[in-house]
């Protein structure tokens, strides 16, 4: 099982684990962060873990992982999703064009808003790579956002304790609504193409 394996790392590596960890889950989503950092967050009130040190790597971790992400992006590129689109049957090349203005003018709200949101933390970095995004400027509101849902989490596990995993039920049901809220919305683009396509 995924988890009891990150388990043990945490336990064999400590914090760089917790980084290892939430890097893991930056590229691959089914490690689940709700259930990573509070337990990180509980170890450390049994002396095994420093909570500052394992914050400290978890940020490190996500900021990793959403260059990763970024650099993806960037490979991608706008011309080839043009390209894309262009082969797709409800969108086409100027929808990419039309996306990339949007981002240009809300980016930065995006990426950070984004590191709170369950199902879009990690594909946030995506769009931002494709847009050609001021690494820097990425790197910086993408430590700012993951520090703060990073500390949420661990900090829960600290202050619950043995009952740590009160936290990932609190976020589960926050993930619910966060992936209806998505799901409605993409239903409705969906709508909308399909009523464009009917009337062209």
């Amino acid at each position: 099982m995924i988890m009891n394996w990150i388990i043990s790392m945490m336990e064999a590596l400590g914090a760089f684990g917790v980084g290892v960890a939430v890097f893991l889950e930056n590229v691959f989503p089914p490690i689940p962060s709700e259930v990573v950092l509070p337990l990180a967050g509980f170890t450390t009130t049994q002396g095994d873990l420093n909570v500052w040190a394992a914050l400290i790597c978890s940020v490190i971790g996500s900021v990793t992982g959403a260059y990763l992400l970024y650099g993806l992006g960037r490979v991608i590129g706008a011309a080839r999703l043009r390209q894309i689109a262009d082969k797709m049957w409800l969108v086409d090349a100027s929808d990419v064009d039309k996306s990339l203005a949007w981002f240009d003018k809300y980016g930065k709200y995006s990426v950070f808003f984004g590191r709170l949101v369950p199902g879009v933390r990690s594909l946030i970095s995506i769009p931002a790579g494709v847009d050609k995004m001021n690494p820097l400027l990425f790197g910086a509101l993408t430590a700012v956002g993951s520090t703060i849902w990073n500390s949420i989490l661990i900090w829960s596990g600290v202050m619950l304790g043995a009952e740590w995993e009160t936290v990932s039920l609190w976020f589960e049901r926050y993930s619910t609504v966060i992936y209806a809220v998505i799901a409605l919305i993409l239903a409705y683009v969906l709508f909308f193409l399909i009523r464009r396509r009917i009337r062209t």
